[in-house]
């Protein structure tokens, strides 16, 4: 059927269409060059330009990243830098002022002086105050138990002392 179709449009066969025809140096069924050839061309330019411009947005992305990153400070408990609290500051040193007055309170507990000479008043180190008032019994006691309660009774493990339970040994 086909064969016949072609005879209708002039053909004696179907090849016959794709002869050279007078006056033509190549096949008149063949697609114009030029148009794909602008085609390939913006197509290549487009691509290059599109590639440029998300180059440039992903570089000027990170640079702001890293200058966001770098102006907050993410774990400030984490540093070994010590932060002023902000104006007006009662203390200009605050670190040292501490280790002064720790210094300072140090001394005094460990050292012999007068608290108020007028009255005869003296401190002594704290160590040996310790020492005099459980030697001269100026320290309150409870009264030793004489038991804990009745025989083979000890206080439960979850009653801090207030019940007792009877215990296999």
């Amino acid at each position: 059927m086909a064969h016949e179709h072609s005879h209708a449009a002039g053909h004696a066969s179907a090849d016959d269409e794709y002869l050279p025809v007078q006056g033509s140096s190549y096949e008149h069924t063949d697609a114009h060059t030029r148009p794909i050839a602008q085609f390939l061309f913006w197509l290549v330019v487009i691509a290059v330009a599109s590639h440029a411009i998300m180059a440039g947005t992903y570089a000027l992305l990170i640079n702001r990243g890293e200058a966001a990153a770098a102006a907050e400070r993410r774990y400030p408990l984490a540093s070994n830098e010590y932060q002023l609290p902000p104006a007006p500051r009662l203390q200009q040193f605050p670190q040292n002022e501490r280790v002064v007055f720790q210094r300072e309170e140090r001394r005094l507990l460990d050292s012999y002086g007068w608290s108020n000479k007028a009255a005869g008043t003296v401190y002594i180190p704290i160590t040996e105050a310790m020492r005099l008032a459980v030697e001269r019994g100026m320290v309150p006691s409870r009264p030793a138990a004489e038991g804990s309660g009745p025989a083979g009774m000890m206080p439960a493990d979850s009653s801090a002392g207030r019940t007792s339970e009877r215990r296999r040994q």
